[in-house]
Parts: structure tokens; sequence; C-alpha cells
């Protein structure tokens, strides 16, 4: 998959799982959950013990047409380790003009983070393929909207405070995609084994995005 196919992935599923746990041996059984709840787009962040690996791993046990991502990726040394390893998306809390020009060099897709106006359109311009705009929350869908006005074309995708219920509110003021972590990968269900609340999850969001598309 190439890196036009990559976003346009993204843009179509509109949801990225974004995975933050603590122990490394469980998470083949969440990206299953998750994938088995209809998501196709999986971020694993950097603060996974042993991401990197885990990534490569990953790859050659998931279904081809689920999307690897590396998140939390903080210099270009990573994001090259994490592109070898199989990612095909970049996601960093902030924007590193080394990391957009490592990923655009390697024919990866690269969402840095920002919080400004000013930071979005200059991550935008540096040559990222959209921007994660974080953390969305405590900025709130007005601030988004806001942007998004003057700033119509930008591809923006809102993290961090970012839930299952109000997922398709941030599509409807136009995000391209949204990322949900701690509300989707549930920390309790994922420590007593519970995935099946995991999958479920995953559907209620998928199923919300589709309404929206849809209008139904």
């Amino acid at each position: 998959m190439n890196k036009e196919a990559t976003i346009h992935t993204i843009e179509v599923e509109k949801a990225i799982a974004v995975i933050r746990l603590r122990e490394r041996g469980k998470l083949l059984s969440v990206v299953e959950a998750l994938v088995k709840g209809g998501i196709r787009c999986v971020e694993i962040t950097m603060t996974v013990p042993g991401a990197i690996d885990a990534i490569a791993e990953l790859g050659g046990l998931v279904k081809e047409d689920v999307i690897l991502g590396a998140g939390t990726v903080l210099d270009a040394e990573t994001a090259s380790r994490a592109i070898d390893a199989g990612a095909r998306f970049i996601v960093s809390p902030v924007f590193r003009r080394e990391i957009v020009e490592r990923c655009n060099a390697r024919g990866a897709v690269v969402i840095p983070g920002c919080f400004t106006p000013t930071e979005i359109y200059t991550a935008w311009k540096a040559g990222a393929d959209a921007v994660k705009v974080f953390p969305a929350g405590v900025l709130g869908i007005s601030f988004f909207k806001s942007v998004r006005g003057p700033l119509p074309d930008l591809k923006l995708i809102p993290t961090g405070g970012v839930t299952v219920e109000n997922a398709a509110t941030w599509i409807e003021a136009g995000a391209v995609a949204v990322a949900v972590g701690t509300d989707l990968v549930d920390k309790a269900a994922v420590e007593n084994s519970r995935y099946r609340i995991i999958t479920d999850r995953a559907s209620r969001l998928v199923a919300s995005l589709k309404k929206d598309v849809s209008g139904s």
C-alpha cells in the first residue's frame, strides 16, 4: 500500500485506534479485538514496551487490509525505525520538521501534532499529510470549527478527548478522521482480558461514523 492509498484509507475509515499498553503481551489480543469491531487503522504508540518490534511482529499476524502506524514518535530516527518495521503512518504529539521530511522521503504518511492555528498551518505547509489537533478536548469543537473556517483545505484529525460517543460530532465539524485512545481501548478491559468490551466499543465507534457519513 502506497502513501496515497494509506491516507485515503484513513479518510475513508475515519477512525484511528490508538493503543497505549503497559504489557506488550496483550497487544495482539487488543488489536484483534479492535479489528473484529471493524477498525482498520491502528496506531501503536512508542510508549508500548518494545513498540518497534511489536509493529514488525503484528505486520505478519493481522489481516492485510489493516494499516499499522506508530504513535508518540518524537524524532526522525524513531520514525525511520518504525517505517522499517512496517508502520504505514507516523504520528507525533508535536510538530518537528525533521520528522515530516523523513517520512516524506520514506513514503510514509506523517501526522504531526499541533495546538495553534499557526502551528497547524506551518505543519501543513511543511508537508504533513494531515495534522493531529492535540489535545482536542481542551480546545473544543468550537475552536476546531473556527480553524476550519479560514483553512478549509486542511486535513485535521482531533485526538485527546475524542470518545466513542462524540467522535461523529468531530467528523461533522470537519475532521477527516478521529483518533480514539483510552475511551476505545478500555484499561480495565485490557487488565482483565475482557476483549469483547473493546470489540463492542469499536463496533459502536465504526457504526456512529458510518451513520454520520450516510446521514441516516
